[in-house]
């Protein structure tokens, strides 16, 4: 089934890797890199048996998504990014340098803090303190968490932009106070051939419109793959 409850016929392996500094995934414990985590991506499709695939990705995991589309153009069908951006610029890094302070002073202190970031004024309009609260008890900090913002850090995906060839939809949300309009402007003008659609929402999309979130990364997939088709079915 589709996003919505829309029968598509066409089902997919979902493989979604735990990344360095989070869930359960052992390592050698020092600092990583894009391009270590975009190696980590590509080692779990190679452990599912996946020749090409489709990757997605939101925030740092868009930004590893674009990497592995573009360090491995061959093996990527298509690529949906949210919320990446080109480079780490100077506000970004006084931000995440602000993350890892909130962190040192601990992971509920940190954790007070994500909604605030994440979450546009439709969450706002809709939930109550108590609500609120309820959402900030159910987040877990990994204790390695200030990994991945280091790795958030040092951002710099220019290189491998241009050579994305797999058909691309930079997700932007209306209400993203991280990564400013300018950057999805500079990532859409990089990435040949990108679509862009934006969400009413802010840089927590996933988490603030699931459904919606869902529905347009799923339509797009579809779309690529029935191109696909017809390109196959016209070449026999």
């Amino acid at each position: 089934m589709g996003a919505g409850g829309r029968p598509h016929g066409k089902s997919f392996t979902v493989v979604a890797p735990d990344f360095s500094g989070s869930g359960g995934t052992v390592d050698h414990g020092g600092p990583v890199s894009v391009a270590d985590l975009a190696a980590e991506a590509l080692a779990a499709a190679d452990d599912a048996g996946l020749t090409t695939f489709h990757v997605a990705g939101h925030s740092l995991g868009a930004v590893v998504a674009a990497h592995v589309a573009g360090a491995h153009p061959a093996r990527v069908r298509s690529a949906v990014l949210h919320a990446a951006w080109p480079k780490t610029g100077t506000r970004q890094d006084a931000e995440f340098r602000y993350w890892l302070e909130l962190l040192h002073h601990g992971a509920d202190v940190f954790a007070r803090m994500l909604p605030l970031m994440a979450f546009g004024p439709g969450y706002w309009a809709t939930t109550t303190p108590e609500a609120n609260e309820e959402l900030l008890a159910q987040l877990v900090i990994r204790p390695r968490t200030a990994r991945q913002i280091e790795a958030d850090r040092g951002v710099d995906l220019r290189p491998v932009l241009g050579p994305i060839t797999a058909p691309t939809l930079v997700l932007s949300s209306v209400y993203d106070r991280l990564i400013e309009a300018a950057q999805q402007q500079e990532l859409l003008a990089a990435i040949p051939h990108a679509n862009h659609v934006e969400l009413p929402a802010g840089h927590g999309a996933p988490g603030e419109l699931p459904g919606e979130f869902a529905k347009v990364l799923l339509d797009f997939v579809l779309q690529v793959e029935e191109v696909r088709g017809q390109a196959g079915r016209a070449g026999t």
